[in-house]
């Protein structure tokens, strides 16, 4: 397909919309009582071929895992593999989001001496960056070697990984490394999303919000460390939708987490992170509020396919119900591996 006609491609995109699993399906996978019991039913959904594969090596927690990253991966390239020109550019740019996951991944994992399996497991390569590409990476001996290896393969991120890597061996912070790769993909994608179309202006939504995470992120991380010698404006992201710079500056400068909330009602984050306040004080980890963000991210990009059935919002929709449907079975996956009480799995889903 070229040009961009999306008539085509959200025909398609609606008939695979349809094999999403029900929310009743998912109480029946929770209920499971072992994992045989999991597996069973869902060898009569798309997620067969993938189990096939992944089952000869043992019908446990990890071989189902890997099936379901393997059924995403697989599902992002067959959308990508017939989508019009301007829909794969749109698209594209919002994955490479999975690339900074992976590379994040990757270096903690370095940085913290994981051995190759457990980096691995955390990988998923849904961007740029195929399985291949992400092995080789992974099997760097540290964060230096992974940085030259990206660079000797010219990857687009290159740059990013050895700026950050100057800055991480100068101050000791892997948080720096981790910036210039955040800082990299917000200036990439905004600068790709930045014409006025329709649909990329739709797209440039998406991005906004994950902009705006990022930084919110980072304001309650300056919160919960002692960050006299930064400044905060060094971490910055240009191309949020509401936290621009002004008002992050001032949210970096509130003396304690409770005011961030009184500072941000008025916001499209200041209920949904209102709502999870009693569940940090509780846990005492910004995590629950990074969870928080993400589930909003969720059901704005799900929210995108109810407008134009011809734009788009359509292919938007799936991709990130996909992931979210990946989402829910992995939790089930490992709450019954660890055995975790049901209501506590069905506490960590995202349903919607």
């Amino acid at each position: 397909m070229t040009g961009n006609d999306y008539g085509y491609a959200n025909a398609r995109i609606r008939g695979m919309k349809s094999h999403l699993l029900s929310r009743a399906f998912l109480d029946e996978l929770i209920a499971a009582q072992d994992m045989g019991q999991f597996i069973q039913p869902l060898m009569d959904t798309e997620y067969a071929t993938d189990l096939d594969e992944t089952l000869i090596h043992g019908r446990d927690a990890a071989a189902v895992d890997e099936a379901l990253k393997n059924n995403m991966v697989r599902t992002y390239q067959k959308v990508l593999g017939f989508l019009n020109e301007e829909a794969s550019f749109i698209i594209t740019t919002l994955l490479g989001r999975w690339d900074v996951f992976n590379l994040k991944t990757i270096v903690r994992g370095k940085q913290m001496h994981l051995v190759q399996g457990e980096i691995d497991e955390g990988l998923l390569p849904a961007g740029q960056l195929t399985s291949v590409d992400l092995t080789a990476l992974a099997r760097a001996e540290d964060v230096k070697h992974l940085v030259d290896l990206a660079s000797t393969w010219g990857l687009p991120f290159a740059h990013a990984l050895r700026e950050g890597y100057a800055q991480f061996v100068a101050s000791g912070d892997l948080a720096q490394l981790e910036l210039a790769l955040d800082r990299y993909y917000a200036d990439w994608a905004r600068e790709r999303l930045s014409r006025s179309k329709a649909n990329i202006a739709m797209a440039r939504k998406i991005l906004g919000i994950q902009v705006d995470t990022m930084n919110l992120v980072t304001v309650l991380r300056f919160q919960k460390a002692d960050t006299e010698s930064f400044k905060p404006e060094q971490y910055f992201l240009e191309g949020g939708q509401a936290i621009h710079l002004p008002l992050y500056l001032e949210l970096t400068h509130l003396s304690d987490v409770d005011q961030v909330l009184d500072r941000l009602r008025g916001t499209p984050y200041g209920k949904l992170l209102d709502e999870v306040a009693v569940k940090f004080i509780e846990e005492n980890s910004i995590s629950v509020f990074e969870r928080a963000l993400e589930d909003f991210l969720m059901r704005r990009a799900l929210a995108m396919g109810t407008g134009d059935p011809l734009g788009i919002g359509v292919g938007i929709t799936y991709l990130w119900a996909k992931q979210n449907e990946i989402t829910n079975l992995r939790i089930i996956v490992k709450g019954k591996s660890v055995g975790m009480p049901l209501d506590r799995v069905r506490e960590e889903l995202i349903l919607v």
